[in-house]
């Protein structure tokens, strides 16, 4: 029943001049979860993991389970179509480049057994029923391979469970599973607050205590739904899901708010996906709980989860100790700039000189300078007039992981100063909602250096090292090598260190 298997499917882009064909893949993952059935197609490369292809169905397989202990027979129905579509979806496809997983609902139902066989029959799908503590370590992962410095506790609420997991390395990384899901605590009937937070409550108990923390990740498309609802309500700019924060206040009233609403209410709501009515205040009541008893301060969105901690496992070590921000943007600029090597020549020429100033973003600082200038050739194939402000745009929004909301806006302000001397950038007023003042002239400076970088070397990254770029007390001091002063001559070289020095507050000295 299986498509016949293509030895080429998987192979590397030539076009590609930054990734080997090795580092360079495609992967697609089917998921089939309590409440919605997957299939998500990503390329990778290297550490920079990109979702092309996305299409889910709403099952709600696990929408009986409670009363009947059985799957629901309609979700069978809607499974199985959804996986026969994805079976055609991935005509030619080795099967080595396929991953298909089901989780709770299958994992916990009567006939969870039969129903893996007639989708084996059906589609020849193979699918791998993970345990409980199996999906919260690669809920984890999954957070990870989103933020590599995430701390604190990641919980993936599903349509059936809950899973808890510790991120913290001298926290047992056992996970555990809970019988949290909407469809577990009586969706789809409408939410009797009083009675289910008491059920919450009970089935939290011990919890509680184990997972304390006050930095939680959430993973799960309900709870991304109350985040969107609140970028909504807070006329927040920057619609990203992923590493959007709530702060405890800010999160219990958004889950108060919709706990508490009806069916009809919520679906007068805009930004709410309408399959989640009869499960978001369920969903909602929960994270509402998890934040008493677990004392959570901080809320942390990951669009990232089991599907991408599949992913991260199982690459090498190499790949996945590498920063998925920094590889992401070169990646970026792999696919629409000219050099292959500019980026990092760049950053090997500017970091000393910007290693003197005081951090902006802690530790984050040098992550950010590397970034930034594996972006410098983004703007290459686009209209000179317009580089800058599409650009910013492509930054701002860029699915590339790894990245704080004030961190992607410090990188679009750099990537826009890069290519444009202007005072202001595009969208003002997002800009100045997540970076402070000082952020922003510092990403001002940034895309300054990189500007000069580029121009000074004319995007030769044989001639940077010839030339030093160094803060010297007040002044922005640019020299070269013995016999290569001539790359200091012309009006544009002074122009570009001019707009720097302004930038950093210093004087500028050629030569």
């Amino acid at each position: 029943m299986w498509p016949r298997a293509d030895n080429r499917a998987l192979q590397g882009d030539p076009g590609s001049s930054t990734h080997s064909d090795q580092g360079s893949r495609q992967t697609a993952v089917i998921d089939v979860g309590s409440n919605s059935v997957r299939l998500v197609i990503y390329r990778i490369e290297g550490r920079a993991i990109w979702t092309i292809f996305n299409e889910k169905a709403l099952a709600g397989l696990g929408r009986d389970l409670p009363a009947t202990g059985r799957l629901s027979p309609e979700g069978v129905e809607t499974a199985l179509a959804a996986l026969r579509r994805f079976r055609v979806a991935l005509s030619g496809w080795s099967r080595s480049d396929i991953v298909a997983v089901a989780t709770a609902a299958v994992r916990e139902a009567s006939d969870g057994q039969q129903f893996l066989a007639r989708v084996e029959m059906e589609t020849g799908l193979r699918l791998r029923v993970v345990s409980g503590a199996e999906e919260a370590r690669y809920a984890a992962l999954g957070v990870i391979a989103g933020q590599p410095d995430a701390a604190g506790v990641v919980g993936d609420l599903g349509g059936s469970s809950l899973e808890l997991v510790h991120l913290d390395p001298a926290a047992t990384r056992e996970g555990i599973t809970l019988a949290l899901g909407p469809f577990a605590l009586g969706a789809p009937k409408p939410l009797d607050v009083d009675k289910v937070r008491k059920v919450i409550d009970q089935r939290l108990d011990g919890a509680g205590l184990a997972f304390r923390t006050r930095e939680f990740h959430a993973v799960g498309g309900a709870w991304r739904n109350l985040a969107l609802l609140h970028m909504e309500m807070a006329d927040y700019p920057l619609r990203v899901a992923h590493q959007y924060e709530m702060n405890r206040s800010d999160a219990v009233d958004v889950a108060r708010f919709v706990a508490r609403q009806s069916k009809n209410s919520l679906e007068r709501m805009q930004g709410l996906s309408k399959k989640r009515f009869d499960t978001l205040p369920y969903s909602a009541l929960v994270l509402d709980a998890l934040i008493e008893r677990l004392g959570i301060e901080r809320i942390v969105i990951s669009a990232y989860g089991l599907r991408e901690g599949l992913l991260l496992e199982a690459m090498s070590p190499e790949e996945a100790a590498r920063d998925p921000l920094i590889e992401g943007c070169e990646a970026l600029t792999a696919v629409r700039g000219l050099s292959a090597h500019l980026g990092a020549s760049l950053h090997e020429w500017l970091h000393p000189a910007f290693d003197r100033l005081t951090p902006v973003f802690g530790t984050r600082d040098p992550v950010l300078i590397a970034a930034a200038c594996r972006l410098a050739d983004l703007g290459a194939r686009l209209h000179p007039d317009h580089r800058g402000e599409l650009a910013f745009e492509q930054v701002l929004r860029a699915p590339i992981a790894g990245m704080s909301h004030a961190e992607r806006a410090f990188l679009a302000c750099a990537v826009f100063a890069r290519h444009s001397s202007a005072p202001n950038t595009p969208d003002q007023t997002t800009v100045a909602k997540v970076l402070t003042t000082e952020r922003r002239q510092r990403a001002r400076a940034l895309g300054a250096a990189i500007r000069l970088g580029c121009d000074l070397s004319g995007r030769n990254v044989g001639l940077l090292p010839h030339s030093r770029l160094a803060i010297e007390g007040d002044r922005l001091v640019l020299t070269t090598q013995p016999g290569w002063g001539d790359m200091l001559l012309g009006e544009q070289t002074a122009k570009r260190a001019q707009t720097l020095a302004q930038a950093l507050r210093l004087k500028p000295q050629i030569g």
